[in-house]
């Protein structure tokens, strides 16, 4: 008796967890994050939320994952630093000091949070802007510093890294609403 319970308990403990955010249904047993989407499943033991409570859980942000923060943090870096420093070097034509290149680093943080968010498992979207923000301080002080003639002053270089960081958290949360879908329909 006791061996068949170990059996009947192991098959029930084997079956693929249904992820309550986006219903995938091939979850394997003990996972913590759904496969599909990335949110986190519950534990059988804990209460369980309502559809409703779930749907409107579905795009809010549940920690930080510092590996993603690092991975935005290169995407960013790099596209930033492609883009400003690396694309007048091939075409001299192309002068991006000062305020060219901040109107030029603008979509690119969000170009590049965008993309974060729609590879990134789950609901990261505050990464991307942290990892902006990371990429803007010295991005700007290096436009202010290289600039040959002044055209604009500190505070507006301020302000425009700061457009660019909050559009890189719009991007990402567009690129999160991309990767998810749209919201499953209510259940009548």
């Amino acid at each position: 008796m006791a061996g068949q319970g170990v059996t009947v308990g192991s098959m029930a403990a084997s079956k693929p967890i249904v992820c309550p955010s986006c219903g995938f249904q091939s979850n394997p047993f003990g996972s913590v994050r759904c496969a599909s989407c990335g949110a986190k499943i519950e534990e059988l033991g804990r209460a369980k939320r309502s559809r409703e409570e779930e749907l409107a859980g579905r795009y809010q942000q549940e920690g930080v994952s510092i590996q993603w923060l690092l991975i935005a943090f290169l995407v960013q870096g790099v596209l930033t630093a492609a883009l400003v420093f690396g694309l007048p070097m091939v075409l001299p034509v192309l002068d991006f000091e000062g305020q060219n290149g901040m109107v030029v680093c603008i979509p690119v943080w969000f170009l590049g949070a965008l993309l974060v968010g729609m590879i990134s498992p789950g609901r990261t979207f505050v990464e991307p802007a942290v990892a902006s923000l990371l990429v803007a301080i010295p991005t700007t002080f290096l436009l202010i510093e290289s600039q040959t003639v002044r055209t604009m002053p500190l505070f507006l270089y301020l302000i425009f890294a700061g457009i660019g960081i909050l559009l890189a958290l719009i991007g990402a949360y567009i690129g999160e609403r991309i990767q998810l879908g749209p919201p499953p329909k209510p259940v009548d």
